[in-house]
């Protein structure tokens, strides 16, 4: 495309064109020109940042940002942090994309900031996290803030503990580590989550080095994240791979009283008791049969209730478990629980099978939030950037909630909805105003998504997810 030749300083500067562009489609020639408008990508970013502002997010933030102003005319870190909310909200994966969004006209209004920060100042801003402490200090009282948006249930929550790994094949970073990953030995990091599953809330993250086992940490997690559940919100069942089946964080959550249901690692001993010791019983569920023992493991203090189960492998069944050499033809899975002997084996294999949930927050994390792609070359840095996307995550729940789609919605269908709907604005008599452009059949739909996050009493029932067709 050719330079734009300069606009006459007597045009419109709402209507300005440049060296016009024809691009021919077989049938027909367009003209294809610029314009000095004040268009946007995102004005549908606007349903969003409404609810964060009623919920007074903005105050909350910046409440426990670490960073003070350098100058006058330098952002408000508070600022800075909404504005990589809002990128991480359109979709970029880096901070050079983040950066990009601060040629938006629209964006800076419905933030009510300055300005969208550049790449520097953002690499400056994240620099700031240079310890835990400060990173302790700045998200604790974001997770249990958005814990303490959930109502209570009177069956209680399930808390799910799992880690997970980030792929980073330069591996120049801090904390890129060689660690186990799905794909063999490869340098990436290696974060620990707990979530709350019937709501898919982030109740705690933590980055850790990529060659961390699995259950590193894992005792001083569970009590920073127990910490911070307010007092209406009861657990009812905590769930773990067999990852974090280890004697201390088992008798931790003994200790609590916390039930749990957590995978076993089939070691020799244990297949030992799958191979020849068991008497398998019938179900009641087709090609699946159970098991019941006391198991106590060498490496474990006490003896606990550990349920067998074997699957019969046939085409086209799909079933967890470990396939065994001398068993051929069938899968195996051990869970180790406390739950009382009155819950049948197969009520707590279904029980832990909701736990499934739990990949589907990790997959929306990697695909919709881009936390395999941010990492910033100090540690604590990079745990901040991951620990503002997985906060950019619940606070989507959080809206979702508030309009009442609980139906499963990822981050890439709101973009389709409501985010990535163009507006321009305008200045009139002292007023800001978007226009969105909406189709005129969709626009009743529109206002009633509006109505709903803007109500003090927004009915639950009265909006479909998505506009009726036409």
């Amino acid at each position: 495309m050719n330079k734009c030749q300069r606009e006459d300083h007597k045009a419109s500067t709402h209507q300005t064109v440049t060296e016009e562009i024809r691009l021919k489609t077989g049938r027909k020639t367009i003209k294809i020109t610029t314009t000095d408008a004040k268009l946007s990508a995102h004005a549908g970013q606007a349903t969003f940042w409404a609810f964060l502002h009623r919920v007074n997010f903005r105050t909350l933030i910046a409440g426990v940002l670490p960073h003070r102003p350098t100058s006058p005319n330098a952002l408000a870190p508070v600022e800075i942090a909404l504005g990589f909310l809002a990128g991480i909200l359109a979709g970029a994966d880096k901070l050079t994309r983040i950066a990009h969004l601060r040629h938006d006209p629209v964006l800076p209004e419905i933030l009510d900031v300055k300005r969208l920060a550049s790449q520097s100042t953002l690499s400056r801003f994240l620099a700031g996290f240079d310890g835990q402490a400060k990173n302790l200090r700045t998200f604790r009282p974001l997770w249990r803030w958005a814990i303490e948006q959930l109502p209570g249930r009177a069956k209680g929550y399930s808390l799910d503990f799992d880690s997970t790994e980030l792929l980073h094949e330069d591996g120049r970073q801090e904390g890129v580590k060689v660690g186990y990953t799905r794909s063999g030995l490869k340098p990436c990091l290696h974060p620990l989550l707990a979530v709350l599953e019937e709501a898919k809330l982030v109740a705690g993250f933590w980055l850790r080095a990529g060659n961390a086992s699995s259950a590193s940490n894992i005792i001083a997690f569970t009590l920073e994240t127990l910490s911070l559940l307010p007092s209406h919100l009861r657990v009812r069942l905590v769930r773990a791979d067999s990852g974090f089946c280890q004697d201390d964080w088992l008798t931790l959550l003994e200790t609590r009283h916390l039930p749990y249901i957590v995978v076993a690692k089939l070691n020799v001993k244990v297949q030992r008791l799958i191979t020849r010791d068991t008497v398998w019983q019938p179900s009641g569920l087709e090609g699946t049969e159970v098991a019941e023992v006391v198991y106590e493991s060498p490496s474990w203090s006490r003896a606990r209730r550990t349920v067998l189960l074997r699957h019969r492998k046939t085409e086209g069944r799909r079933a967890g478990g470990k396939l065994l050499i001398e068993c051929p033809g069938y899968l195996f899975q051990a869970l180790v629980t406390s739950l009382p002997e009155s819950v049948p084996p197969l009520e707590v294999w279904r029980d832990y099978n909701a736990r499934a949930g739990m990949e589907g927050v990790i997959k929306e994390l990697d695909y919709g939030f881009a936390l395999p792609k941010l990492c910033c070359q100090k540690f604590w840095a990079t745990e901040a950037a991951l620990s503002l996307a997985v906060m950019t995550y619940n606070l989507t729940v959080l809206f979702l909630r508030h309009l009442g789609w609980l139906d499963r919605n990822s981050v890439s269908t709101l973009r389709h909805r409501l985010f990535a709907a163009a507006g321009i604005l305008s200045h009139a008599q002292g007023t800001a105003t978007i226009r969105l452009g909406v189709p005129v059949a969709h626009r009743p739909w529109w206002r009633a998504v509006w109505e709903k996050i803007l109500s003090d009493f927004p009915n639950c029932d009265a909006v479909g997810q998505q506009p009726s067709p036409a």
